[in-house]
């Protein structure tokens, strides 16, 4: 079986943390928005990318994983609020559960996620790594 990498281009906000900011309010989005939800019709969003560093908010380890995710099991899941403000669901690696406490600093980087159908189609994303103090 051969294995393929995804175009990573084709979604850049998946692989490079790249939201939008209004520049009317100053408020960040992740992901992208056409219309800020603050201002409406008088915001102008601009694309942003994101530093990629952050904190934990909430975290769980996973044990029953969906379809895909069964070989890295268990694995952390985290709420990351971004420097920036926003916040996203992703998974944190190279670490143990004790490891991770509410307010661990994180950073961004940037993974194989999943390997999809017979031909072994490789996803890649963004998955965020403790900082160490």
């Amino acid at each position: 079986m051969t294995r393929i990498a995804l175009n990573w281009r084709k979604i850049p906000q998946r692989y490079n943390l790249i939201g939008t900011q209004c520049v009317t309010c100053e408020t960040y989005y992740f992901p992208p928005r056409i219309i800020c939800p603050k201002c409406r019709r008088k915001g102008k969003m601009d694309e942003y990318k994101f530093c990629g560093e952050g904190e934990v908010m909430s975290y769980t380890e996973i044990y029953s994983p969906l379809r895909g995710f069964e070989n890295i099991k268990p694995y952390i899941l985290a709420i990351i609020k971004l420097k920036e403000g926003p916040s996203l669901t992703a998974q944190i690696i190279d670490c143990k559960m004790n490891d991770v406490k509410i307010g661990s600093k994180v950073k961004s980087i940037f993974r194989k996620i999943v390997e999809e159908g017979d031909e072994g189609v490789i996803l890649y994303g963004y998955k965020f790594k403790l900082v160490k103090d």
